[in-house]
């Protein structure tokens, strides 16, 4: 409900800031052990709303669309650890910190996010480091952040402990368009 309401204040916000969309933002995340087979999924319909005024940003992605490599896996993350039909949603809410708009380039620059992370209904504090652009009118936003399967109260189960990192590395990737 919380998010819903981020969303709407985003978007029905000053009728002059400018929105930014991105509906197939990707977020990897990875939590391989080397010796083991890859932990790794990504999400590729991940969505996600700038607005440039406030620098607010808000994301979400339906935990169902995370694939994996190996289908035994993707079912185990689904239905074990993440409960998708209790939890579908991963959301996050914060904002980019002096982030200007007007003098974005296509050079990298890098920009801090502070925010929030909800999953599984617990709350975890996020704050990074992100590359930002324009490239072609579009807002490139590209990083990465850990979290830990104990942030989200996710139990691993002690036969396939060694084999999934205690840091899982998030990557993410949007390419933001003027709405």
């Amino acid at each position: 409900m919380q998010f819903c309401v981020a969303i709407l204040l985003l978007i029905s916000s000053s009728v002059s800031a400018q929105k930014f969309i991105d509906k197939q933002g990707i977020i990897t995340f990875e939590a391989s052990e080397e010796a083991f087979e890859p932990v790794k999924a990504t999400n590729s319909s991940v969505t996600m709303i700038l607005n440039t005024e406030t620098n607010e940003i808000a994301a979400l992605a339906l935990m169902k669309g995370f694939r994996f490599r190996n289908s035994l896996m993707e079912e185990h993350f689904n239905e074990n650890y993440i409960e998708s039909e209790t939890y579908p949603k991963a959301k996050f809410i914060g904002r980019l910190l002096d982030f200007n708009y007007s003098s974005l380039s296509d050079s990298d620059t890098s920009v801090v996010v502070d925010g929030k992370i909800v999953l599984r209904g617990k709350e975890k504090q996020i704050r990074t480091t992100l590359n930002t652009k324009k490239s072609n009118g579009s807002i490139i936003l590209q990083g990465s952040f850990k979290v830990t399967p104990a942030d989200f109260d996710i139990e691993i189960p002690s036969i396939v402990r060694k084999k999934i990192a205690n840091e899982i590395i998030v990557t993410l990737n949007f390419k933001l368009d003027a709405k």
